[in-house]
């Protein structure tokens, strides 16, 4: 029996740029016919809007708890980078954000991920080398080799790197690149590659020069990373070259809103609806080669109804002629489907942090609010017992990284910018090798912070000096088997009270979970010591 419905507004079609009055006629999933009818008025057809890069395991929820809410607002695809589960649990992460993603209500498109670990200076579960990345392509549930993190091994020829890159071109699957601050010839060199998309920019005219030399450059705003208001400019001057994406979004951030934030800012600021459409829609479909529907006649029938372009009020999501707002199902338990026993293999000792002092004299890393790039300063160490100890007055506070994966390996710095006056705070979210990270104000509020943190099997928590707040993240140490309401409502609450207690940071866990990537410029911090990003190589942190 044929599955026959009509679904009438005011069509905003994509490719050919026109708004047209009228109806959908669907069958089987598919737009059969377009009729005009200049009598209909409302409500609004529009294109799903879709997420052109993201790290679904930083909303801390699965894929299907991340679709139910996701959908509301009218997303309808993602394309996902699972490297975040890839490096605490290889392959069989991978096929868990997979498996978990299917009937979730939109779609996932899941990449390769090319840097497990993001770097040779760091630890995972398993290296994913360019022999397993060559299967993982292979498979017709991967669509894309995901952001070659990198960049210093494309530019210096670096043989594993490039067999990556060439595996990728073999089968016949794009190229998504990361490439902060790179300009120039090793820019060249990069993009030469084989490497199509880059959303690290952080000024036009770095965005200018990528989208001269042939990327695409997504405009992010996550909740980290903020770049829309210094690149959307790009949404018309640049329109086929533009996609946007969140990166990684927050589980507070999420309930709130998601593309559809972008879509409406774009709005507001004056851009053609068109243009817009084409950097939410059209481009990530026609980039990525996904078989998602443009609202054109014989078009599998995807597409989301609105109320009107100011609220974007979300009335409808189908996919495939299926309006997945109606599914009303409940929260989705991972653990029937996920043996939640994880267990962190490092052990901690408070002594471990202890330090001596070599200089007076100390490098530290200055975080900058809203962006993940950090600078390196100096400052004059503070001393008690003839151990260094943080400087809450002048705001140097002491970082810890635990290794994930090995015994007792910890290591100690300094951050400045957090503001923090009580306390400490920990997670396991530590992009990408997700060791266990925590900053304080003193040893002893450090040790019950990342104490919370191993007990509970992941997560992130606050000790104010007095009492711990905290989120279990119990999936594989990233995510919550909690529902997203849920989620949202525990993490802002964590979230806030540590910006109520000092802290200088919009968000504190998000900014602090990006300390010990090394890929992102300039000074980072790994459980083997204080890396240089712009040297790539550790350094001594005394002076």
């Amino acid at each position: 029996m044929e599955n026959k419905k009509t679904v009438e507004g005011v069509i905003f079609d994509p490719i050919n740029r026109v708004i047209i009055s009228g109806r959908f006629h669907v069958e089987n999933g598919r737009i059969a016919k377009i009729e005009n009818d200049e009598k209909v008025t409302q409500p609004i057809i529009l294109p799903g809007f879709i997420d052109s890069h993201i790290h679904v395991e930083s909303s801390m929820l699965t894929p299907k708890e991340f679709a139910r809410i996701a959908k509301k607002h009218g997303t309808t695809a993602v394309i996902a980078d699972p490297h975040e589960i890839a490096n605490v649990a290889g392959v069989e992460g991978i096929n868990f954000m997979i498996e978990n993603s299917k009937g979730a209500g939109i779609r996932f498109f899941f990449g390769a991920p090319s840097c497990v670990p993001a770097t040779s200076f760091d630890d995972c579960h398993t290296i994913i080398d360019s022999e397993e990345i060559n299967k993982i392509l292979q498979r017709e549930d991967i669509y894309f080799l995901a952001e070659m993190m990198n960049f210093p091994g494309v530019i210096n020829s670096d043989s594993e790197v490039l067999k990556k890159i060439i595996a990728a071109k073999l089968n016949n699957k794009v190229i998504d690149g990361h490439a902060p601050g790179l300009i120039g010839d090793n820019l060249t060199k990069y993009i030469n590659s084989g490497i199509s998309t880059d959303h690290e920019c952080f000024s036009l005219e770095e965005a200018h020069e990528k989208i001269a030399k042939g990327m695409k450059v997504l405009i992010r705003e996550g909740s980290a990373a903020k770049n829309f208001n210094a690149l959307h400019s790009l949404i018309s001057t640049h329109t086929k070259s533009t996609m946007v994406c969140t990166d990684d979004c927050h589980p507070e951030d999420l309930i709130v809103g998601h593309i559809n934030q972008l879509v409406k800012r774009s709005l507001q600021q004056g851009y053609n609806i068109f243009d817009v459409l084409q950097v939410v829609s059209v481009n990530p479909i026609k980039h990525y080669n996904l078989k998602i529907g443009l609202l054109q006649q014989g078009d599998s029938a995807d597409f989301i109804v609105v109320d009107n372009l100011e609220k974007l009020t979300v009335l409808a999501n189908y996919i495939s002629g299926k309006n997945v707002l109606e599914n009303k199902e409940s929260c989705s338990t991972a653990k029937k489907s996920i043996d939640l026993d994880y267990t962190f293999t490092s052990k901690f000792d408070i002594e471990s942090i202890k330090i001596s002092p070599k200089s007076n004299t100390h490098k530290a890393i200055q975080v900058i609010d809203g962006e993940l790039l950090t600078n390196e300063v100096e400052y004059n160490i503070k001393t008690d017992n003839h151990f260094i100890v943080s400087d809450t007055e002048n705001d140097f506070l002491k970082i810890v990284v635990v290794n994930r994966y090995k015994q007792n390996q910890v290591s100690v710095g300094f951050i400045n910018g957090f503001g923090l006056k009580k306390g400490a705070i920990a997670e396991s979210i530590a992009h990408d090798s997700h060791h266990i990270i925590a900053v304080g104000i003193d040893d002893d509020s450090i040790n019950k912070a990342i104490e919370f943190i191993m007990k509970s099997k992941g997560g992130v928590c606050y000790f104010n000096g007095k009492s711990m707040v905290g989120l279990s993240l119990p999936i594989y140490g990233l995510m919550s088997d909690e529902p997203y309401d849920v989620v949202a409502e525990k993490y802002r609450y964590i979230n806030s009270m540590v910006i109520e207690d000092g802290c200088l940071l919009k968000a504190p866990f998000m900014t602090l979970s990006f300390m010990a990537l090394s890929v992102i410029p300039s000074l980072k911090i790994t459980p083997k010591g204080l890396f240089d990003v712009n040297q790539f190589k550790f350094i001594d942190p005394f002076i």
